[in-house]
């Protein structure tokens, strides 16, 4: 088995920009939001109606620092999960992996391969 080297340029170069991939959703599911190409979201209210969560109090789990996290997890991440066969049992004939990693940086590689459809990080 011959390992290729993957490129910042390449499709696998980069995981999901989740931004971007949300702005596209919204612009599916209400393209009437869209002037000038960005989110009118004062039309975005309007059509949401009593939907939306206006008030000061409510319930919802929080914690020091969860803007930051959010924002970090939006970030595309540039990373590679590289098999180390020597360190692996059957390796060839396995269907099972143990993945090494900052939690975060490993489920956005995920993404690509594994989302299967609507996979949202808050």
């Amino acid at each position: 088995m011959s390992i290729e080297q993957i490129t910042s340029d390449s499709k696998f170069g980069q995981s999901i920009n989740l931004i971007n991939d949300n702005i596209e959703k919204l612009k599916k599911l209400f393209p009437e939001i869209i002037t000038e190409g960005k989110i009118n979201f004062k039309t975005l209210e309007e059509i949401l109606g009593n939907e939306l969560e206006n008030e000061e109090e409510n319930y919802g789990f929080t914690w020091p620092g969860k803007l930051q996290a959010r924002h970090e997890s939006n970030k595309p991440s540039t990373g590679t999960l590289r098999p180390i066969e020597e360190d692996s049992l059957l390796f060839h004939n396995t269907d099972n992996l143990y993945i090494e990693g900052d939690n975060l940086e490993v489920l956005k590689l995920l993404q690509k391969s594994y989302g299967g459809g609507e996979i949202y990080i808050h």
